[in-house]
């Protein structure tokens, strides 16, 4: 029959064969450097570009805030004025009901001056 020995321990074989492992080595793949270069220039325009939107966002949201702001300032001068007509209708409307103005007489022309 055959002849068996047993081996308690298992060494590497010189030649690199060992069972359960591959005996292909594989080399690290990375990027070149014009491809890293490429990416981070793609990067940095994206950043810009979402740099920029956000810059006109900001700047459009001063043009609105502006226009209220205008409208505000109109609005406050109606509001002024509106103040006023209601103060003049007021002291009408009180010096007509008044029983001192009730008591005055009604002035009229008494002649005008000559030289």
């Amino acid at each position: 029959m055959f002849s068996q020995t047993y081996v308690t321990r298992r060494e590497p074989m010189a030649t690199g064969f060992v069972r359960g492992r591959n005996t292909v080595r594989h080399t690290k793949r990375s990027l070149g450097s014009i491809s890293q270069i490429a990416i981070i220039c793609m990067l940095t325009l994206v950043f810009g570009l979402i740099y920029v939107a956000e810059g006109t966002k900001a700047t459009s949201y001063d043009y609105e805030i502006s226009s209220v702001e205008t409208e505000i300032t109109e609005m406050n001068v109606k509001l002024d004025d509106l103040a006023v007509e209601k103060a003049r209708l007021n002291s009408v409307a009180t010096a007509e009901n008044s029983t001192v103005a009730a008591a005055m007489e009604y002035a009229t022309v008494s002649g005008y001056a000559t030289e």
